[in-house]
């Protein structure tokens, strides 16, 4: 649950007619509890403001790595790729899972003005120790983590700057943290915006003027504008929010309490973040460092096509089912209706990008990085369950079940790192792929297992019957691939379009007007050519 503006002061603030939830239930204000359409709306209304910073940050993001790619080739994005892997778990073992759970506590604290204000406080307080004993570490560890991770301790010194990514990182997800359990929903995508922007230009500034020399501003430069740019948010946030001071012992207290829910999901973010530092490790050790790069190529194409639906799971969904999660009723809905929108929303592009795979790896990197869209196919695969799993994991999130969720994140972990090393020798290079589907496809029933036992919830026969048909879909054109390009891209277009249909049918009341329009009148005139039909 990672990713954090320059947007202009109340450009995403709420209007008289926008649908807000009320904090009493979680769900829209001026809505019934049992309507659909108004909660399709909320997350729809969250998913734009959300899917259109996570957009400019896509563009921004291509670019610079499309001129990283030029300039470094696939050892050099490699490289990157490590780098920032071991500035995020560096970041997720000084956080102490505090943003989680800070998250938690303040979506939790409803309207009660003091509570709020104590999370605050304690929150940024207490980030701002821990980013600094962090980055301390980061830079006393700079030469064994260098032997470690780069095989090289001449590398120490870039790893040492890393240490100011610890900092930054801490305190811009504390920051983050603040703003999405107030639900301040665009203020977050003006963080991502403002970072993407600030980072880019400076990032891609020092890799045209140095090369290999400016590779650790390019890493260090997007953390360094999201923290800065998430000072200036958070310092704005109207009186209301900041009041009344609480006492100092009662932020200690809030503090320690934070830590403490923090503490499991601590070890949950630090067991991701580290098998994947292994796992690019095991890659580069087996394979060499351009098919770490390869790797790297790959799955920030998978992490930014699902970006915009995962991060507006954090920035919507999380705090509303945390307040609807004692409500078994409305927190069934919620989830089901968060599975939906989810599938809806990220089916067309899956399957789009499924088969163009050939064609987009070249576009957005080189020629060099042909090979990556075989592992881009497997991947895609796996974040179809990914996307479908994220609703269930934050149920553990809301529940408080930090240990259940925990040991659910670390067995995939464990299955991603044992699937690469043994499939790694016997298929090379698309291992990497088809490790991360094998992690996932085992992650989703036992989570769906799970929650069914802590809560009783199990997916609607619309929510199954919906993952199925992209599932099969997916497999389609997955099968297709190995025989034609062509004809992948052919199918993988055609039933991209009629997923991008399906949704828009599906969701036309909770769409805005001017695509509610042509739905309606599509809708028109297929029922007048039933009509003739019966006729």
């Amino acid at each position: 649950m990672s990713g954090p503006g320059g947007f202009e002061p109340g450009l995403f603030e709420p209007d008289p007619d926008e649908v807000l939830p009320s904090p009493a239930t979680g769900l829209p204000a001026n809505s019934a509890p049992g309507s659909a359409a108004s909660s399709h709306r909320q997350m729809l209304k969250s998913s734009a403001i959300i899917g259109g910073a996570s957009v400019i940050n896509i563009a921004v993001g291509l670019f610079r790595t499309k001129i990283a790619a030029l300039i470094l080739g696939p050892a050099g994005v490699g490289l990157i790729g490590l780098l920032q892997n071991l500035v995020q778990t560096a970041s997720n073992l000084a956080a102490f899972g505090l943003g989680t759970a800070g998250t938690r506590a303040i979506a939790a604290a409803g309207s009660d003005g003091a509570a709020r204000a104590r999370v605050r406080r304690a929150l940024l307080g207490g980030s701002l120790v821990l980013a600094l004993l962090g980055g301390a570490a980061t830079w006393l560890l700079r030469v064994p983590l260098a032997r470690w991770a780069l095989g090289d301790t001449a590398q120490a010194s870039v790893i040492g700057w890393l240490a100011l990514g610890t900092v930054f990182s801490v305190l811009g997800g504390a920051q983050v943290a603040l703003l999405v359990g107030l639900r301040r929903i665009g203020d977050a995508a003006g963080i991502t915006i403002g970072s993407a922007l600030a980072g880019s230009l400076a990032g891609v500034g020092a890799v045209v003027l140095a090369g290999h020399d400016g590779i650790a501003v390019f890493v260090l430069a997007p953390l360094a504008a999201a923290w800065l740019v998430g000072a200036w948010f958070v310092w704005r946030l109207p009186p209301a929010e900041l009041a009344p001071a609480p006492s100092p012992a009662a932020v200690r207290a809030e503090f320690r309490s934070l830590l403490g829910a923090g503490a499991a999901f601590l070890v949950a973010g630090v067991g991701t973040t580290l098998a994947q530092l292994v796992a690019r490790a095991l890659i580069q050790h087996r394979l060499g460092a351009a098919a770490v790069g390869q790797f790297q190529a790959s799955w920030m194409i998978s992490i930014v096509y699902v970006g915009f639906v995962l991060q507006a799971m954090g920035a919507d969904y999380y705090p509303r089912l945390t307040e609807a999660i004692d409500r078994p009723a409305d927190a069934h809905r919620l989830i089901d209706e968060q599975s939906e929108v989810a599938l809806l929303v990220s089916a067309p592009v899956l399957l789009g990008t499924l088969g163009a795979a050939p064609w987009i790896i070249p576009l957005l990197y080189a020629d060099a990085f042909a090979p990556a869209a075989e592992i881009l196919r497997w991947q895609i695969l796996a974040d179809l369950f990914k996307i479908a799993s994220w609703p269930l994991g934050y149920v553990l999130l809301a529940r408080g079940a930090a240990r259940t969720y925990m040991a659910g994140e670390l067995a995939a972990s464990a299955v991603l790192i044992g699937a690469l090393w043994v499939l790694l020798p016997l298929a090379g290079l698309p291992a990497s792929g088809i490790a991360v589907l094998i992690a996932y496809a085992l992650y989703l029933p036992v989570l769906a297992v799970i929650v069914r036992r802590i809560t009783g919830y199990r997916w609607s026969r619309q929510v199954a019957g919906l993952f199925a048909a992209v599932f099969a879909a997916a497999l389609a054109v997955m099968a297709l691939a190995w025989f034609s390009s062509l004809a992948a891209l052919t199918v993988g277009a055609l039933f991209a379009a009629i997923a991008a249909a399906h949704a828009l049918v599906r969701l036309d009341e909770a769409l805005p007007g001017f695509l509610r329009r042509p739905v309606g009148a599509w809708r028109a005139l297929t029922a007048r050519r039933g009509r003739r039909t019966r006729r």
